[in-house]
């Protein structure tokens, strides 16, 4: 005789409640971050002794600066009024938040590759800031479906969000001419 046990406790509450987060999860932070370090790219126009090395750091390091404040703002400004943030607040705003930096991740990593695509430093900041837009475009994507959006609502956030880029680099054409 077989007997079918069903799990029950804390590991299966567990197992809900990130399911549920799952299904919550906004991925504004992450179109966010990926504007940020097309921005970031932009301004960087005089890097010094080892230009890859420190527009890697550039990006990975404002990526963090933003998620803090982003992070703090969420704490401290709305929360603190209704209430004291404990423990598990702040690690589900940090987790909440974390997009920033992972947006940041792509375009620092074209820029380490960059050398192995036989790219000069010029190369490589148009490689990061093309992969930094196509992250915006792709994190808006992934938010709207993620969403529920229907299809013609999903290509309208794409169509804002390249749009979006598409500015970020004409800003970056007429600083460099």
């Amino acid at each position: 005789m077989s007997r079918s046990r069903t799990r029950t406790g804390p590991t299966t509450a567990r197992r809900g409640r990130r399911a549920e987060q799952r299904g919550r999860e906004d991925y504004t932070g992450g179109v966010y971050g990926s504007m940020l370090a097309a921005s970031v790219v932009i301004g960087s126009g005089s890097l010094g002794s080892f230009p890859r090395t420190e527009l890697v750091l550039l990006l990975l390091l404002t990526g963090v600066v933003f998620w803090i404040a982003h992070v703090h703002a969420q704490l401290f400004g709305a929360r603190l009024a209704q209430q004291t943030p404990d423990r598990r607040v702040v690690l589900q705003v940090c987790r909440d938040e974390w997009p920033i930096v992972n947006a940041a991740l792509p375009p620092a990593a074209a820029v380490a590759v960059s050398p192995l695509l036989g790219l000069d430093v010029r190369g490589a900041l148009w490689l990061a800031l093309f992969v930094a837009v196509a992250g915006q475009i792709g994190w808006s994507v992934a938010a709207a479906h993620r969403a529920g959006a229907s299809r013609r609502l999903v290509a309208a956030t794409a169509s804002v969000n390249l749009v979006l880029g598409l500015l970020i680099i004409s800003f970056k054409i007429v600083l460099t001419h």
